[in-house]
This record gives structure tokens, C-alpha cells and sequence, in this order.
């Protein structure tokens, strides 16, 4: 694993609550510093996926969390609100969670519920749903937890000053609409909408966006042509310092068109966007033991044709780690691991002499030359690209 994917020094409790918001019920997995010593008690997570046609998936796993483990006193930590995909659930990145959650965060991971479909009808009623309500239920959450009306014994942890979003594909989409950015109700994207519903969209919330320091977006909806839900003016007034991580072969929000949009377009801020070559959309999420007799679209939704999900969730935790360790702590000596000195890691430079072994070592000082805290051989296949505010 790259060097900042590893645990931190804190252990990790976990807890879930629950929020009403409008005539829904959300809820909200969080992972804390937490005293954990002696405690052998994981929690386990479960999560049923069944979708028409499809083979019902019994998801679980036991996480490195302790259940209601107690909050560590006397210390304050960065919040970070995580939000998922469509028809994802709370603790789909629950080891991206935990990691943080060790390294010194609050984690609070939203469960959006996202209307289920039997058919056509149902479904573009379900989608139209996320696109009223991620936005909103990111605020909700955000606002609940902020005023001590979620878990009031781990909010009193959180440093109110040190606030990030992450979002994965419509998470993304919501956490730029939540960090300020406008939607266009003219977008192709709200087309289906009707009318009632279009006046629903969520309009930026001023307050709300002044509290957020940093945006992640992993895969994130709506840069798209067949989307374009930001208007270009839009995504370039975007203040908060936002890093992107997307697969070049994105096919369901568009690489080219719409991931690579959104990075050029945000020019009011300093940004970054990590890119792992040839892989798809699935660029977020725990790696799941998938089961042998799982049929394709199982197998498709939960893996990558050719990363493997154990990879990229350790460089997910390593730059985003980074990244936030950065703009919520102000850890400036972590902007040497985003600093990379070429943007494509395949032609980063380590030399060996003949027989050399490096024993696992991670890049530092002494190798300039190559991506730092990745092992000699071990960056390969990514991208990660820096513009600052005006570029």
C-alpha cells in the first residue's frame, strides 16, 4: 500500500443514527477517534443489493470499527460528510471511513435510501428523486450534525472551522451543488423532471457552502453533455480547493467529456485530478468478496474489468489523506505527496543500481524523481494533475 494509506494512531469507533428530512428518513454511519483498548468487538456491516432482474447480494463484512466504542475526550477533529452513488449505502467506502477515521477525523457517511424501481416508470421517478435530494440531504445531515441533533457525544469532537465533502458519482454530483456551485434548471439532465419537481432543485445555501474547506468527487455525475447540470460560469465561481479521482474509461460520466470538463472549468480554485488509467466508473467502494455464483451485473457493479478494488482503495486513502490532511489540518508537509514530479507516474524516475533491493521502501527526499510515498515500481498506471486558481 502507498504510505498514507495506512491506519493511523486512533482508535476507531462507529455509530448509526438516523435523520428525518422532508417526508424521508435518512441515515448517517459515522466513524470516530474512539478509546478502543481491550476491545475485540468489530463491527460488522450489512447491506442487502437486490435490483430487478438481478441476483440479491448479501453484503457483509467486519470492519476494524468498534460498535459505540466512546468518543476520544478533549480533542477536536475535521469532519468529513462522505455521500454515495445511486443505490449505494452508508458504508460503501467504510474502509476509506475507518482510515480516516484513524488518521484523526470524524467521519459521517450518509444513508440517502434511494427510492427503489420494479420498471421504467419507477425508475426515472427513483433517479429524479436523487437529483432533488442529494443536495439536500448533504445540508440536512451536515446542518444536523453541526447543531449536536446526530449523535451529540461524537459532534462534540468535530472542529466546526475544518468541515470537507466526498462524494462518489451522484454524491459527487450533490457535494458541488452543496459547495455553492448552481445548477442549470435548463440542464439536459432535469428535462424529465416535471415541472413540480424542477422547482424543487436545490438552490446553493450560502451558509451551508461557507462552512465546506475542501471537495472530493470521485467519478462525479453530471459534467456530461447528456447531463451538463453546471453551467461553465457556474463550476468556475467553485472556492474550496476540490480534488477529482476518475477512471479514464468512465464511460458513465464521461472522462473525456465530462470528468476532464469539470477540472478545467472549476479555474477559481486550486484543484487536482487522480487518474487511473483504463479503469471504468467503479473507482470508489470496498473490494467485496464477490461470490462464485454471482451473476455479471453483480460482478460488474462491484469490481473494475481491470484494477483490482484492493488497489485502488489504498490509493484512494493515500491521496485523499493527503489532500485532506492539507486543507482541513493544514499539514503542509502532506503537499509533497499531491506535488508530483511528472503527472503521469509510469515515467517517474527511481534508479537501481544492477541487484539492488529496496526492502518495500516508500519514495521520499532521496527520490526526487519519483511519486512520493509509492514503493520503487509500485505507481503505475495513474495520472494526477494540478492546476491552481486562475489556470
Amino acid at each position: 500500500m502507498p504510505e498514507l494509506a495506512k491506519p493511523g494512531a486512533f482508535g476507531v469507533g462507529t455509530k448509526m443514527d438516523h435523520l428525518a428530512v422532508a417526508d424521508r428518513t435518512i441515515g448517517v454511519r459515522f466513524w470516530y477517534p474512539a478509546a478502543t483498548a481491550g476491545s475485540s468487538a468489530r463491527a460488522v456491516y450489512r447491506h442487502l443489493r437486490a435490483l430487478p432482474g438481478q441476483q440479491p447480494l448479501k453484503i457483509e463484512e467486519t470492519g476494524r470499527a468498534v460498535a459505540d466504542a466512546k468518543p476520544i475526550a478533549g480533542q477536536t477533529f475535521p469532519l468529513v460528510l462522505m455521500s454515495h452513488g445511486y443505490g449505494g449505502w452508508a458504508e460503501h467506502m467504510s474502509r476509506l471511513g475507518e482510515t480516516l477515521a484513524s488518521r484523526g477525523y470524524v467521519v459521517a457517511s450518509i444513508y440517502h435510501g434511494d427510492q427503489p424501481f420494479t420498471d421504467i416508470g419507477s425508475f426515472a421517478a427513483s433517479f429524479g428523486g436523487v437529483l432533488v435530494n442529494r443536495t439536500l440531504d448533504q445540508r440536512a445531515a451536515l446542518n444536523a450534525v453541526l447543531g449536536g441533533r446526530l449523535a451529540p457525544e461524537i459532534a462534540e469532537q468535530i472542529n466546526p472551522n475544518a468541515i470537507g465533502l466526498l462524494g462518489f458519482s451522484m454524491g459527487g454530483y450533490g457535494s458541488l451543488t452543496t459547495a455553492g456551485v448552481v445548477l442549470d434548471p435548463a440542464a439536459p439532465a432535469f428535462a424529465q423532471l416535471s415541472p413540480a419537481m424542477r422547482a424543487q432543485l436545490p438552490i446553493p445555501d450560502p451558509d451551508v457552502a461557507s462552512k465546506i474547506k475542501a471537495v472530493v468527487a470521485l467519478a462525479p455525475w453530471g459534467g456530461q453533455p447528456g447531463a451538463a447540470v453546471w453551467q461553465d460560469a457556474a463550476l468556475a465561481s467553485l472556492r474550496k480547493p476540490f480534488l477529482l479521482v476518475a477512471g479514464d474509461q468512465d464511460d458513465v460520466v464521461d472522462y473525456e467529456r465530462g470528468v476532464k470538463r469539470l477540472f478545467n472549468a472549476a479555474r477559481g480554485t486550486d484543484r487536482y485530478l487522480l487518474v487511473y488509467r483504463e479503469a471504468a466508473h467503479n473507482i470508489a467502494g470496498n473490494p467485496v468478496v464477490i461470490p462464485p455464483d454471482a451473476d455479471f451485473p453483480t460482478i460488474e457493479f462491484l469490481s473494475d474489468p481491470v484494477w483490482r478494488k484492493e488497489r485502488i482503495d489504498m490509493i484512494n486513502a493515500h491521496f485523499i489523506g493527503a489532500f485532506l490532511d492539507l486543507e482541513l489540518k493544514s499539514e503542509e508537509s502532506k503537499r509533497s505527496y499531491l506535488e508530483v514530479p511528472t503527472p503521469f507516474a509510469n515515467q517517474g524516475q527511481w534508479p537501481s543500481r544492477f541487484g539492488q533491493t529496496w526492502g518495500g521502501i516508500t519514495a521520499g527526499k532521496d527520490q526526487p524523481g519519483y511519486w512520493r510515498g509509492f514503493q520503487r515500481r509500485w505507481a503505475r498506471g495513474l495520472e494526477l494533475h494540478h492546476k491552481s486558481a486562475g489556470e
